[in-house]
């Protein structure tokens, strides 16, 4: 992510050129560096060496800032996940689908398992653990609409008849995503260029 805002005053100078003196601009200014802020300390001191005061000091802006758009840390931590997952996980449409599964699958393996999204990712399941609230928060705001882009390459390829009507699109893509969040989340094994591709051989022995 980019660089953080140098304080208030700065959002309202520097930054005021580049959005011609918008108050909504400076805002929308003020509210990315804080996303980026928490992705940033989150990465270098784990969930629990994550504090608003934290946030607000590494974005420049004043801790009322962060309380006026997120009730908590996670609240901010979500906010920034999200954006980086809709930003970094909608999957390529290279015109093949072997080739879009392939590149689509170590897209995501190296976000989960390698990426400071991956660790927010990953603090955030363990707080969906023991957080029922929260929990179901996750689920309607980032696990459905990235099983929406999950699906894309094989609604995709279907759509262009190169998949039969009768494949269970859903049921198929959490057997090709399934594995990656188990190795990510359980198991703690690499995923291998290899490992992928047994997963999309598998899947077209299936279903072409």
């Amino acid at each position: 992510m980019g660089r953080a805002v140098q304080g208030d005053e700065a959002i309202t100078g520097s930054s005021a050129g580049r959005h011609h003196g918008n108050r909504h601009g400076r805002s929308a200014a003020a509210r990315q560096a804080v996303l980026e802020a928490a992705d940033d300390l989150l990465a270098e001191k784990g969930y629990a060496g994550v504090t608003i005061e934290g946030i607000a000091a590494r974005a420049g802006v004043a801790k009322q800032t962060v309380y006026r758009w997120w009730k908590s840390k996670t609240a901010v931590l979500m906010d920034a996940f999200l954006q980086d997952a809709t930003e970094e996980l909608t999957p390529a449409d290279l015109g093949d689908l072997t080739e879009d599964l392939r590149s689509y699958l170590r897209q995501l393996a190296q976000f989960l398992s390698q990426s400071d999204s991956g660790a927010v990712f990953r603090a955030l399941i363990a707080q969906a653990q023991h957080d029922p609230v929260f929990a179901e928060d996750f689920r309607d705001r980032f696990l459905n609409e990235q099983r929406v882009r999950d699906r894309l390459p094989l609604e995709r390829a279907m759509q262009r008849g190169r998949l039969p009507s009768s494949v269970d699109v859903t049921a198929e893509t959490d057997q090709l995503v399934g594995p990656l969040y188990y190795r990510v989340l359980v198991t703690g094994e690499p995923i291998e260029p290899e490992f992928i591709d047994r997963l999309v051989d598998g899947f077209l022995r299936r279903s072409t």
